[in-house]
């Protein structure tokens, strides 16, 4: 059966777009049909109905309305769905035969524009990768803010580096131009670090020669210029004609930032927690009292990349201090940045087209905060505020515009109306009289020709003859010749005239008339903005700057941080530091303040011993957190501080089972400690905690003495490195830059308090029984525990098997059985790694709490 000229039209744009689902504009709706209307009514939850397509069986069928269809859209973008918006190319009333229809756009994750489809606070970057003569080129876009950044890596030598940044910037979409083998790499990486990060598959060969944007202009290398040619193309295929301008280029790895891996900045939680990925308990958070979404974005990026140059932070110091100075104004800085709406996406939005009246409104309101702005930091003296100052603009032409056209009145969106404002246009203002006024016209009309003529008359209306002056029968007078007869009732003659007929054409037409006039002024309106939008798009990045240095100094006056030195001397030194995220969470306790010294001289590494849950780690990470929070401008919770800005900082801590892959933790662990030693230089900090945990004793304490000896006589990093081997403090007398550190504690009989002090010095124990204590384990498993150390400890090795006997009575019950017995007889503790030993104690306690 031959097939209807609808679904041959749909099948014909269905064969152009097959990895897209298809919405079908048919009316007031958007339909889709066959396998694409069941996937979406499966994931929108609509009903799948059928449609005649002329086969033997009806078509499958769902739709959603036109004028609700981002939300839809939306939904289907974030289960990782591409989108394709096929529109009536012209009026079904005067179309002759199928109308024609298009598809004007694909909408997908990286490039999905709709108001309130991406978080505020984020960026959400699509990404185009290029693997050329052994390079890895990327360009890494926010569509949505006109904001690129470059990169290029050497595709053998700098994977890791690589796959860290699609880690750290998370992009929503990703587009590969590179080799079956790399794209094989790529894949699982993304399916299993980023989610719901949709991946698109291009040949890197159709980009050679390809036009490369006046951005890239600069871009000396091949690969580079290749992803950005493939971006452009790429924006063009999918956004169509309303593709939004790239107003800004830097390169991704830039010699003044500090290179901060994806595992560091997870391991310290910078911008993710290592819960959920989410910004609670970061130090985002802590630091994140900006008032602009602009603002919000650009913290995150400083945090992600802080400054290694001096000059560059001492500015942004400079800056903060500034603010912290002079509270009033910088409340009334942050009054004013409050005013101020998205507007560096407004722009984008603009210039995809995909505006709504409100957006318009929401750029005017926030233009006309900026000269307010500008006045407020005229009289700022530190060099980074007058610049930030001097780059943002009054547009003031722009303003008047939106202030002369827009309504703030009105309805906000285009589908209502009423959003041009009364006065800009005078025949929009005239058919809105005319559609405003039908009824006094009317009833003006009515009593003209009673008036005139003297018959008793009244205007109606239906649907068939439109207007009409009805007049009985009993009428005794004369009807005008002007009046001509259109219907002949029981009771009356219905006649119209030339000039209620006219009203008619304009009265029915001034509705249709008014929408199609205030949307074509509404499009002259940002036409004309169009030009401006670059510069626009400066002002928005200063004044997102601006509320960085606001939040910094907010952040500074609450928390009662002070300004650290920035030097060239080559030492970090910290008095009375404090961890600004556990500090936070602490509600009723004090944190305890420790000091930090680091330098190429006799502190170069500090080895920290003391026993666990006692705040080695958190001490480690407070070191490392208070220099990324220096190197990005900001002011530290301490007493007092000098940094020398480190190049990298690298944390090995708390390595787990990479189940995806297969990996041991003493593998993860490795590979981790080999890019540490293979990338660290002499201005890098190393974290490093609990080397050698996830093999057994001797090798784990060969390991961790032997990664020391390495970094002490050929890379002579700042290393913090914290260890259960205490045994390792002999090494301090072997070198002039080792210096031992232990965590303070204080006994009292079998209890033991974690004083949170870091002193110079050894422990001597490990403690594990006192700690195994305070987490609640069974007093009898604690005291035969201690019997296995004292054996362990005279022996000096490992110890005899231990008597298979029952216990005295009133010593716990039947704890020791014999089962039990015999596998603590036959373990050979030595061989065990720290994590298998609490797993076996563990086991036993839950053994014993069963046997009560």
């Amino acid at each position: 059966m031959a097939k209807t000229p609808l679904m041959d039209q749909y099948r014909k744009i269905k064969e152009n777009y097959p990895d897209a689902l298809l919405f079908f504009r048919l009316g007031d709706f958007y339909e889709m049909f066959f396998d694409d209307a069941v996937t979406a009514s499966k994931e929108l939850e609509l009903t799948l109905t059928g449609r005649n397509a002329g086969m033997d069986e009806r078509a499958p069928m769902c739709g959603v309305p036109y004028h609700a269809a981002e939300t839809y859209i939306y939904r289907l973008i974030q289960k990782g769905y591409r989108v394709a918006i096929c529109e009536q190319m012209e009026d079904p009333k005067k179309a002759k035969g199928l109308v024609k229809r298009e598809v004007i756009k694909v909408i997908t994750p990286g490039t999905i524009l709709f108001e309130n489809s991406i978080a505020d606070k984020s960026n959400n970057y699509l990404v185009y990768i290029v693997e050329h003569e052994k390079k890895l080129g990327c360009v890494m876009a926010d569509i949505s803010t006109g904001e690129c950044w470059w990169g290029l890596w050497d595709a053998k030598k700098e994977a890791d580096d690589f796959f860290d940044m699609l880690s750290i910037y998370s992009p929503a979409e990703a587009v590969c131009a590179v080799s079956d083998d790399w794209y094989s790499r790529i894949e699982p990486y993304c399916a299993a670090r980023l989610g719901a990060c949709l991946l698109t598959r291009r040949d890197a060969e159709e980009l050679a020669g390809a036009p490369v944007p006046a951005e890239a202009a600069d871009v000396a290398d091949e690969a580079v210029r290749r992803a950005f040619a493939g971006l452009a193309a790429y924006l063009r295929e999918v956004m169509k004609a309303d593709v939004p301008m790239i107003h800004m280029a830097a390169p991704l790895r830039e010699d003044h930032t500090l290179t901060l891996a994806e595992d560091c900045l997870r391991n310290l939680e910078i911008t993710k927690n290592m819960r959920d990925g989410g910004r609670k308990g970061t130090l985002l958070e802590v630091l994140d009292h900006t008032n602009t979404a602009m603002g919000a974005r650009l913290l995150k990026r400083w945090l992600e990349r802080p400054l290694t140059d001096v000059n560059a932070i001492v500015l942004r110091q400079d800056a903060v201090e500034e603010l912290t100075l002079h509270a009033t104004e910088l409340e009334k800085l942050e009054r004013l940045l409050s005013r101020i709406f998205d507007f560096e996406r407004i722009l984008s939005r603009i210039e995809a087209n995909t505006t709504s009246p409100k957006d318009l409104l929401a750029l005017k309101a926030s233009l006309g905060v900026v000269p307010q702005i500008k006045d407020l930091l005229s009289g700022a003296r530190s060099l980074l505020l007058t610049r930030l100052n001097q780059q943002m603009g009054l547009h003031g032409e722009v303003y008047d515009l939106l202030d002369r056209a827009m309504d703030e009145n009105g309805t906000g969106n285009v589908r209502d109306g009423k959003y041009i404002r009364s006065g800009y246009n005078a025949e929009l203002d005239e058919l809105r009289s005319l559609t405003e006024n039908s009824r006094k016209w009317i009833a003006d009309l009515e009593e003209k020709e009673k008036e005139k003529t003297g018959i008793k008359m009244k205007i109606g209306f239906n649907n068939v003859f439109g207007y009409y002056f009805e007049i009985s029968h009993a009428n005794k007078l004369p009807i005008p010749a002007y009046f001509t007869r259109k219907q002949t009732l029981a009771n009356a003659e219905r006649y119209i005239t030339p000039e209620l007929k006219e009203f008619e054409v304009k009265a029915l037409s001034a509705k249709e008339k008014t929408e199609e006039l205030e949307l074509r002024i509404y499009q002259e309106v940002k036409n004309t903005i169009r030009p401006a939008i670059a510069d626009m798009q400066k002002t928005a990045r200063a004044l997102a700057a601006a509320d960085c240095l606001a939040s910094l100094a907010r952040a500074a006056l609450k928390d009662r941080y002070v300004r650290p030195a920035i030097t060239r001397d080559g030492r970090i030194a910290i008095r009375d530091g404090r961890h600004p995220m556990v500090e936070h969470a602490l509600k009723r306790e004090m944190f305890v303040p420790n000091d930090t010294l680091l330098d190429h001289d006799g502190q170069e590494i500090l080895i920290i011993t003391g026993p666990n849950m006692a705040g080695k780690s958190t001490y480690m990470r407070q070191v490392a957190v208070l220099t990324i929070m220096a190197q990005t401008g900001s002011f530290i919770p301490a007493k007092s501080a000098s940094f020398t800005p480190v190049d990298r900082v690298f944390t090995r801590v708390g390595a787990t089972d990479d189940i995806s892959t297969g990996q041991s933790t003493f593998m993860v662990e490795m590979q981790e400690v080999s890019q540490i030693l293979r990338n660290a230089t002499k201005n890098s900090l190393i974290l490093l905690d609990e080397i050698g945990r996830g093999t057994s004793t001797y090798d784990g304490m060969s390991i961790a003495r032997a990664v020391v000896e390495y970094i002490d006589s050929k890379i002579h990093a700042y290393t913090l490195f914290a260890t259960h081997y205490h045994e390792l403090a002999d090494m301090e007398a072997a070198s002039p830059h080792i210096k031992n550190y232990t965590v303070t504690v204080k006994e009292r009989g079998k209890d033991i308090t974690f004083l949170r002090r870091i002193v110079p010095g050894s422990a001597d124990r490990s403690y594990g029984i006192h700690v195994a204590r305070l987490a609640g384990l069974p007093e009898p498993l604690l005291k035969r525990s201690e019997e296995i150390l004292r054996t362990l400890e005279e022996k000096d090795g490992v110890p005899k098997a231990a008597p298979q006997q029952a216990p005295a009575a009133g010593g716990g019950g039947d704890l020791f059985a014999a089962p039990i017995l015999a596998e603590l007889a036959d373990l050979d503790v030595m061989s065990k790694t720290p994590i298998e030993a609490m797993e076996i104690l563990f086991r036993l306690s839950q053994e014993a709490k069963e046997s009560r």
